[in-house]
């Protein structure tokens, strides 16, 4: 391959040219005796370190709290103010320090950093690892007393790669609904994840929160970001209406854990705890824990890494401008010696302090690929690292700036080639496919009103792209999705692309009126779970999760972003056909990696072979049938592996009218005859082969299994 000059950016000046530090003891680590602080700070002419009892004045002072990251240094209003001040001294690489004997445990603390040029600005810790309430002021803290009863007990739950099934959420929408069954107190918290027999308003009949999820079957949970972030005031009471609601793409503190979502922000320890307390009670049902990591961009240009080293973390253009890739202001520096040390130490310690089971890097494609190699190294010398995963979002909002002599490759589509195979990318092809176009609503995809348009890309899809441009060098870097946070749900993108101007009862998913919709959401839902890749979802999909419409609900009502659990045992029907492809996906290792046999068709039907399966998918309005000779496959040496036509099975079919089948309660065996016979009298029976034909009823997906002889 012809070495790639770098991604095409903005011009940036260069990297500056400042001593890189190679110790592990940045931040503030505690011991026996007292605490050793140390910063990087190269350009600084003087650090004074400062001491306070509080996280915030306002615990003392019972004053409104200060929610905003601002420059207030030393003014005589600082009340109570620090208890002791102490000089740090410069040492290695750039880096001051100072020994504080005595100091240990629970201490708060903020520096004053003095420059050449008589600028003084007041920081938290970019190094820190616990905050006081908002993150304006660090906490000295000792890990080994944060973690919960049986933490050394804590193992990442051992899930094969075909066994993989992804659920996103976020930790307040996962319990935010009065209806979920977890206690107020706990309600939109760490620990609403620690209650493991939930249902719907407590009756015992649905399952809600952690129990739907192991009924569902998921085997991994993606959470949005839970490291701390600006947007919201930590202080306010979950239930005050000034508390808000935002996604959490606002990194603030990154190695610290949001505090909203802990029972008691202004103690720096307690989130830590109930953060552990969360990983361990998913690691206990037997569930991955991916955490949304957002190292492109930070919560303001105003952070504290441009506190104490001014002009480093941020790219910038050569007019010295800020440059704007993320869409959010600021684009972080990946590619720059101390922040690309930062990035992956910060990941890593995640994975070893809090067991992370995997990582998803929001908005990859600003980020480095030296730097995601780096981490995937980093991530692999953890003791079991080598199982944790790692996959990102191949493109930016927009352009950013780079230095044209440093030929810096990203990670966006076109930097995956330099990529390890095992850094997974979201496939928005797969996702645009099937649903339609992400940014024009009412643009269809195949199961919206243009099969025929999008039948060749679904044929594809099937086989994760493999033989076309869109391959990667593994399928286990294909993220499989049609809805995720971002942009419409699902069920919203096929309201707007079906209806054009959708009714409440569209969105409500209320009524034979939404059959159309319902069928087009089974059918998506069976296209990710039959494709080559790993299967992704956006919490909810699975009940018609709607958001009324709104594309960016990033910092929308929280009524308007929690999942409703009355809605999914309204429509538990669909759950269930989701729960069904998840048990056939993890019932046979073939459908994560193995070839499909795409059989060849003139029409909008799609059907493949994969294993001793077949899967078609018809989004017509009429029944199509599928010729059983076209399934007979050729074996090495030009031999026909021939099938009886009567060797085809249904085992299940997703369509109105017809009976699902017995194959989740048969552990996916083929069904016999009499097994057949037995399905809901009120419903169709299985369709089964006739004169060498498959009927594939109108918008449906079935599935069928050659009957293996002994």
């Amino acid at each position: 391959m012809a070495q790639y000059a770098g991604t095409p950016a903005e011009p940036a000046p260069p990297c500056p040219d400042l001593p890189v530090y190679a110790g592990d003891d940045l931040g503030a680590r505690p011991d026996a005796a007292g605490t050793t602080f140390r910063v990087w700070a190269p350009t600084a002419s003087g650090v004074t370190l400062r001491l306070f009892r509080y996280g915030s004045d306002a615990e003392s002072a019972v004053e409104e709290p200060e929610t905003s990251v601002d420059n207030d240094t030393m003014s005589a209003g600082d009340r109570p103010g620090p208890f002791a001040s102490h000089e740090l001294a410069p040492g290695e690489a750039g880096t001051w320090a100072v020994r504080c004997d005595g100091v240990g445990h629970g201490v708060y603390y903020d520096y004053v950093v003095r420059f050449p040029d008589g600028t003084t600005n007041r920081t938290a810790d970019p190094w820190a690892r616990a905050a006081g309430v908002n993150g304006r002021r660090s906490m000295v803290v000792d890990l080994a007393r944060t973690d919960p009863d049986g933490w050394e007990s804590d193992r990442r739950p051992h899930v094969a790669s075909h066994d993989l099934v992804i659920w996103e959420t976020h930790v307040g929408d996962f319990s935010d609904d009065m209806h979920s069954g977890v206690p107020f107190e706990h309600r939109g918290t760490y620990l609403a994840f620690t209650y493991d027999d939930t249902s719907v308003d407590g009756d015992g009949e649905f399952p809600t929160c952690v129990a739907y999820l192991k009924h569902l079957g998921v085997t991994a949970v993606q959470l949005m970001p839970f490291y701390d972030y600006g947007s919201i005031d930590e202080s306010l009471a979950h239930d005050d209406p000034r508390h808000g609601f935002n996604w959490g793409y606002d990194p603030l503190n990154y190695n610290v854990p949001e505090g909203s979502y802990s029972t008691d922000p202004f103690h720096g320890e307690v989130r830590i705890r109930e953060c552990k307390r969360m990983i361990q009670a998913l690691h206990a049902a037997g569930i991955k824990v991916i955490m949304d990591v957002v190292y492109n961009h930070m919560f303001s240009a105003d952070n504290w890494f441009e506190r104490m080293i001014p002009g480093y973390a941020l790219r910038r253009r050569i007019d010295g401008t800020l440059a704007d890739g993320s869409g959010c202001g600021n684009d972080v520096a990946t590619e720059h010696p101390m922040m690309r040390r930062y990035i992956v130490d910060s990941v890593a310690y995640w994975a070893r302090e809090y067991h992370i089971d995997g990582f998803r890097f929001d908005l990859m494609g600003l980020i480095d690929v030296d730097t995601m190699n780096a981490i995937r190294t980093a991530l692999d010398e953890l003791p079991g690292g080598a199982t944790i995963l790692m996959h990102g979002e191949p493109w930016a909002a927009r352009e950013t700036a780079l230095d044209p002599a440093a030929g810096v490759v990203l990670a966006d589509k076109r930097g995956l080639p330099y990529l390890s195979p095992r850094i997974g990318a979201f496939c928005d092809t797969t996702r645009d496919a099937v649903r339609g176009h992400i940014f024009f609503h009412k643009e269809p995809g195949y199961l919206s009103g243009a099969a025929a348009d999008y039948a060749d890309d679904i044929r594809h899809a099937a086989d994760a792209w493999r033989g076309t441009p869109h391959e990667t060098a593994s399928v286990a870097q294909v993220i499989q999705y049609v809805s995720a946070h971002d942009d419409l749900t699902l069920w919203d993108k096929l309201c707007a692309a079906m209806r054009r101007l959708p009714a409440e009862a569209d969105y409500a998913a209320d009524g034979e009126a939404c059959a159309d919709l319902m069928a087009a959401n089974r059918l998506a839902a069976g296209i990710v779970f039959t494709a080559a890749g790993v299967p992704f979802l956006l919490s909810g999909e699975e009940f018609a999760r709607t958001k009324h419409g709104d594309s960016d609900s990033y910092r929308s009502p929280a009524a308007l972003n929690r999942l409703d659990w009355r809605r999914a045992r309204r429509l538990a029907r669909l759950v269930e056909h989701y729960r069904t492809l998840i048990a056939l996906r993890r019932g046979n290792p073939a459908y994560f990696g193995g070839a499909r046999t795409i059989v060849p068709r003139d029409d909008e039907v799609v059907v493949f072979r994969v294993g001793d399966d077949c899967v078609a998918v018809n989004p017509t309005d009429d029944v199509r049938t599928q010729p059983t000779v076209a399934l007979e496959t050729p074996a090495p040496y030009d031999e026909v592996t021939r099938i009886a036509p009567d060797d085809w099975r249904c085992l299940y079919c997703a369509a109105d009218g017809f009976a699902s089948g017995p194959a989740a309660a048969c552990d996916w065996a083929v069904p016999s005859d009499a097994e057949r016979a037995s399905d809901d009298a009120a419903a169709l029976p299985l369709p089964s082969v006739e004169d060498r034909e498959m009927p594939l009823p109108p918008y449906s997906i079935t599935v069928w299994r050659r009957r293996r002889h002994a």
